[in-house]
């Protein structure tokens, strides 16, 4: 049975779609871009203010399913400039390690709103 989910607390979507859809365990986290919750707005800064926001962003969607970063088993990273990779890499250890999840990271030529980076994810419950 799926089951649909949008954010309280996190970015409002920027399109028809959900925050996360949950198919028994699994839950499909839908690509988060850096928007400020509060706001709406993109976060200030180059590629690491704007990664942060994201895996905040991300770490507070899984949290209203009770879920951690632990939970998550896949990402794709979504970058507009590959040369960024090593400084995304440095935060985004900090948010998953020791237990990293298996992750793609590829370069895109744009991304919504002109965000230098977008995530999304897979976790699963009782991961």
């Amino acid at each position: 049975m799926k089951e649909c989910f949008n954010t309280r607390k996190g970015p409002a979507a920027v399109g028809p779609y959900s925050t996360c859809v949950t198919v028994g365990d699994t839950v499909y986290v839908s690509g988060t871009i850096p928007l400020v919750p509060e706001t709406g707005a993109l976060a200030e800064g180059g590629v690491e203010e704007q990664t942060v926001q994201v895996l905040k962003n991300l770490q507070m969607i899984l949290g209203e399913l009770g879920l951690t970063m632990n939970s998550v088993v896949k990402t794709t990273v979504y970058l507009t400039n590959l040369d960024d990779f090593g400084r995304v890499n440095t935060l985004y250890d900090g948010y998953f390690a020791p237990n990293y999840p298996a992750r793609v990271c590829c370069e895109v030529s744009r991304l919504p709103k002109g965000a230098q980076i977008e995530i999304e994810a897979i976790a699963v419950k009782n991961a």
